[in-house]
């Protein structure tokens, strides 16, 4: 059973996002709640939204769940937008092929993007994501090179070894560009935390891509603002 919250419509809201983090794609249904109206974007019609935007995180996290949750509804924007369904081989995604190119970043165009369970991602054709993050201040919190230059120094393998076992370049990173924080008010037990940031990552399941976008997470936190 989910802890005793607030009875407003930001305790709705985080009702629904505990449950979809428990549950995942299955409990969309119950982010149908009523969002509050200082939520900012919670209010947008999101039929209008493009696609851009919520990549390149100009949207608020309600006014995002909103599209997202639009997306694949029956007759909803997927739809509507002429999207097709792509089986992208990966469980973690929902992939769509768009009628026309859009551009991110500036300059990279793409006709791939991606949903996950907070995020929504354009698929680029850019073998290393390095090259755009360092454009977008994001830092690789898996890079290998720390440990492949402490192997060297050690003498356990050479370079060339290193480099032959590590084919793949695993990348992962973020840089958050909002956060909205409310702390739980008195005699009240939880609060909650907004993020929004820039993703960029790459996976095996779609060699020589990038995945460049933007997560939009909500976080509950206990009465000492520890996030549960």
């Amino acid at each position: 059973m989910l802890p005793s919250l607030r009875t407003g419509p930001l305790s709705k809201l985080a009702i629904a996002f505990m449950v979809a983090a428990m549950f995942g794609t299955l409990a969309l249904l119950a982010l149908s709640v009523a969002l509050p109206s200082q939520a900012g974007d919670a209010d947008i019609d999101s039929s209008q939204v493009r696609e851009v935007d919520a990549i390149e995180c100009r949207l608020d996290v309600p006014g995002y769940t909103q599209f997202a949750m639009a997306v694949g509804e029956e007759g909803g924007i997927a739809k509507a937008r002429h999207w097709k369904k792509i089986d992208s081989g990966n469980p973690f995604m929902n992939e769509y092929a768009l009628p026309t190119p859009i551009v991110v970043a500036g300059s990279y165009s793409t006709r791939r993007i991606a949903f996950t369970a907070d995020a929504i991602l354009a698929i680029l054709d850019l073998a290393d994501p390095g090259v755009i993050a360092r454009g977008a201040q994001v830092e690789n919190a898996l890079d290998p090179e720390p440990m492949i230059d402490e192997m060297v120094r050690s003498g356990k393998a050479t370079r060339a070894q290193m480099e032959a076992e590590s084919k793949f370049r695993k990348f992962l990173g973020e840089r958050v560009l909002k956060e909205v924080t409310e702390p739980a008010a008195k005699g009240e037990s939880f609060g909650s935390r907004f993020v929004v940031a820039r993703s960029i990552s790459n996976v095996t399941t779609h060699p020589g891509k990038t995945f460049y976008g933007c997560a939009y997470r909500m976080e509950i936190l206990d009465e000492k603002g520890v996030p549960l």
